[in-house]
């Protein structure tokens, strides 16, 4: 496997999603690659505030960790499939549950639809 430069993470303010970002930092921390955090508006999350999320992560993030902000809003799943391959991506980290109402057999409806249509490599965290 090459090297990973670039990580995109999907931030919702859920338990697994956070989760998710302190996996995505921790590998960032190994490979020295820059982070690009992605929250997507939706109604699901509409009650959470992006400003509250990046300000939660940035309080987390090492000094020398390169982090860029993405607001964005469509389809949960193809906006950030469409970001990482637009930001030319090596991973993609999300959580296995997002904040919807609906829980998967195994994860979360989301997540499950990234894996499916991604060409580049999906973590998913638990």
């Amino acid at each position: 496997m090459e090297k990973i430069k670039k990580i995109i993470v999907a931030a919702d303010g859920s338990v697994d999603g956070c989760k998710a970002v302190d996996r995505a930092i921790e590998l960032a921390e190994k490979s020295r690659a820059q982070i690009d955090f992605v929250y997507v508006a939706s109604h699901i999350n509409k009650d959470i505030p992006s400003d509250l999320i990046f300000d939660a992560i940035w309080k987390k993030l090492p000094e020398g960790i390169k982090a860029v902000k993405h607001v964005e809003s469509g389809s949960v799943h193809k906006t950030i499939v469409e970001l990482a391959e637009k930001e030319q991506a090596d991973l993609i980290v999300i959580g296995s549950r997002g904040l919807g109402l609906f829980k998967g057999a195994l994860i979360g409806s989301k997540s499950q639809k990234v894996v499916e249509i991604s060409k580049i490599p999906v973590m998913v965290v638990k």
